[in-house]
């Protein structure tokens, strides 16, 4: 019997600012398996980006090494079961809606980037307009394989997308997530902060669908599960949504001041935050 289901953001909050995994922090999901709770991972890392740390983490093969059930990535746009890798969900911009898009942050002078649709999210075409916008490079540079300069012809030859990521200034962050969420009404815009610098503010730009608390949402339907028996744990911005969905939801330490009123607060990512989330939903929930 699924008695709950346990929801944790990935980068800043599973993952310690050493690239690494905490034991307390895997036992504490290994134990809510044992107690019928199904666990997920929600993060923003496409499905390449993730399984690339799972590989490094040596994590891809195994729910002994990893104990989750289902990996929603993309930040909603699509969700797997794990460690199958089965893609059982996924959700695009259509190629009208891409072009359009573009056409606006091209107004706005932002720089951004186009990512093919799932599975194949890791190849993009890019404008960098500005020139001077250090995580844009930086993102730039790890991508590089895989990217491609936007050009009029690129860009109506693209077809589906899964996001658009536009980079932003830090101190530019709130403006320009209000002002394309005002714009893109029938889209999801969503703000987070760059896990590259730390200080940049990346705003992802994805189809009406697409957030973290839809996926749960499914996932809470497929596996039988109301969102009153859900937890959620996260660090940052693109996970308000997900916890003000769970029955419970915390903020581990190093997420921003901002959001610490609002959420629980549990140790940070580097010291068992998850383990801690886990223990106080397990003693603060109806399971």
């Amino acid at each position: 019997m699924t008695k709950g289901l346990f929801v944790v953001d990935f980068d800043g909050t599973f993952l310690r600012d050493d690239k690494t995994l905490a034991a307390i922090d895997r036992d504490a999901l290994a134990g809510l398996q044992q107690l019928g709770v199904i666990t997920a991972i929600a993060t923003g890392r496409s499905l390449y980006s993730f399984q690339k740390i799972m590989a490094e983490l040596k994590c891809d093969g195994s729910k002994k090494n990893l104990p989750i059930d289902y990996v929603i990535f993309s930040t909603g746009a699509s969700i797997m079961d794990f460690p199958a890798c089965t893609i059982l969900k996924k959700y695009s911009l259509n190629a009208e809606d891409v072009i359009a898009i573009s056409a606006v942050l091209d107004r706005c002078k932002l720089d951004y980037m186009v990512h093919r649709s799932v599975p194949d999210t890791k190849h993009f075409i890019y404008k960098y307009s500005s020139g001077s916008n250090s995580d844009f490079q930086t993102r730039l540079d790890l991508y590089r394989e895989f990217a491609t300069v936007l050009t009029r012809e690129k860009l109506a030859n693209f077809g589906k997308a899964t996001q658009l990521l536009c980079i932003v200034d830090g101190e530019r962050g709130d403006e320009v997530t209000d002002n394309l969420s005002t714009v893109f009404s029938n889209y999801s815009v969503i703000k987070a902060t760059s896990p590259l610098d730390k200080r940049s503010v990346w705003v992802e730009i994805f189809a009406r669908e697409v957030s973290k608390s839809s996926a749960a949402g499914w996932l809470s339907e497929r596996v039988g599960v109301p969102k009153s028996r859900a937890g959620a744990v996260g660090n940052d911005y693109n996970d308000e949504d997900l916890l003000n969905w769970a029955g419970q939801g915390y903020l581990v330490a190093n997420g921003p001041v901002s959001l610490q009123s609002r959420y629980t607060v549990v140790s940070s990512n580097n010291d068992g935050g998850v383990a801690e989330a886990v223990c106080r939903w397990l003693s603060e929930s109806v399971l």
